[in-house]
């Protein structure tokens, strides 16, 4: 059609503004301007037709907006397994070869020790998905040029997390001075115990940020913090101190948090939690309450 722009936006409307003839009911909708998408619609809907001052198709009808859905829902089907296509041709081109990864019905299956680097790797991929269930990772097909571009830090961060590996680094650590510090970190972080300024105690039960993550207070004990011997694990400690008892936040919690737009500076503490805080959080929080049936089985 002469009156076709070369490009029109995706999107659909229940009904345009002032109808240029007098059929009032309807849908419209814009996609990406595409010679063979273009015949499929006119083929779809024999009586739409261009709206130029709307840019964008005019389908008449009562039900014109759940079937332009229904076109547009099998639309984006076919894109998906088009890119599927793609992926698993380059793939099969190219392979990544890995202990720790398998070729699925649907996509790659990706099953490695547990490590913090790995999921935020995957975290990064599109479409990528983990199954508790299975305790794998899901990445489709069409995500194979994402998933290639984060495997090199994928496979190290596995490897490294090996259980004969980290067997082999525990053995040589043994009698260190890092050994030793890594005890007396492990056994403070399980007293659960925080400093807090005296004059700017955080809200109990609201999740508020501290130095190794998000938690939720849930009593001011009014113990005087003595800096000298924790000062190694809280650098910031000071003598008018009092300690506060946390727990990790539930995922409800977290949910319901409102963020804020900024950190102030200098940053105490403690201090209400921006989205980029809230969002790694949620995700451990996420990933945390799925497994813990597994973990009570």
């Amino acid at each position: 059609m002469a009156d076709e722009p070369q490009t029109i936006r995706a999107g659909v409307s229940e009904a345009p503004p002032e109808p240029a003839d007098d059929e009032t009911s309807g849908g419209m909708v814009s996609f990406p301007y595409d010679r063979m998408t273009v015949d499929q619609f006119r083929h779809r809907f024999p009586r739409a037709r261009w709206r130029d001052d709307i840019k964008a198709w005019w389908v008449p009808g009562k039900t014109a907006s759940r079937r332009i859905g229904r076109w547009l829902a099998e639309q984006e089907a076919e894109a998906d397994a088009h890119a599927d296509a793609r992926g698993r041709d380059a793939f099969d081109f190219d392979p990544i070869v890995s202990p720790y990864l398998d070729i699925g019905r649907a996509g790659f299956q990706i099953r490695t020790p547990y490590s913090r680097t790995v999921v935020e790797e995957l975290r990064e991929i599109r479409f990528a998905r983990w199954d508790g269930d299975l305790r794998l990772w899901h990445v489709p097909f069409r995500s194979f040029e994402e998933l290639r571009s984060h495997w090199p830090a994928i496979e190290v961060a596995a490897r490294r997390n090996e259980p004969a590996e980290r067997a082999r680094r525990a053995e040589e650590r043994k009698g260190t001075e890092d050994e030793v510090k890594s005890k007396a970190r492990s056994s403070e972080r399980r007293k659960r115990r925080y400093p807090l300024p005296s004059d700017a105690l955080p809200p109990l039960g609201v999740p508020v940020a501290i130095s190794y993550g998000i938690v939720v207070f849930t009593e001011i004990t009014g113990e005087v913090v003595d800096p000298d011997p924790v000062s190694e694990f809280y650098p910031g400690a000071g003598e008018d101190d009092v300690w506060g008892l946390w727990r990790a936040p539930a995922l409800d919690e977290l949910l319901s948090a409102w963020p804020v737009k900024a950190i102030p500076e200098p940053r105490g503490l403690w201090w209400m939690p921006t989205i980029e805080e809230l969002r790694p959080a949620r995700r451990a929080a996420r990933v945390r309450e799925s497994t813990e049936p597994v973990r009570r089985r």
